[in-house]
């Protein structure tokens, strides 16, 4: 029994991420950026300045397309970058002044919509599948 309730959660869970990541791409897309971009910004934005190394890390994805992604948003405008003095091999990037201006228009915008697409939950049911989904093992060797 637990073994079919496994394979419909994950079908659930499947079903339900397919959906989440279509909303969260068409929504981002619709401020002009993709979902890459957004989560850079979305770091920045709450984490403030941080090494682009950082940020590879911080969004899962190579540290190739992060370079990539922080030079697209850096012809758009959105983030600066600078060089630490010390190790000039380090890079740091932070939301330039028109990047804080867009984050700040589009960011409560964006979670109000996720707000709403996690309307029908509680507060103590988002609490329990943040406790649940961290749960998942998937250390199975």
């Amino acid at each position: 029994m637990h073994q079919e309730l496994a394979l419909k959660v994950v079908v659930g869970l499947m079903r339900t991420s397919g959906q989440l990541t279509q909303f969260l791409k068409n929504d981002v897309s619709s401020y002009g950026l993709n979902s890459t971009e957004f989560g850079v910004l979305e770091l920045l934005w709450s984490k403030g300045e941080y090494p682009v190394q950082q940020i590879a890390k911080k969004i899962l994805i190579s540290s190739s397309s992060t370079t990539y992604v922080i030079n697209q948003l850096e012809k758009k405008g959105l983030v600066q970058r600078r060089i630490d003095a010390k190790d000039r091999r380090v890079a740091y990037i932070s939301l330039s002044p028109s990047g804080f201006d867009l984050m700040r228009e589009i960011f409560p915008v964006h979670a109000a919509k996720l707000d709403k697409v996690f309307g029908d939950l509680s507060e103590a049911e988002l609490q329990g599948l943040s406790s649940l989904l961290k749960k998942i093992n998937f250390d199975q060797s």
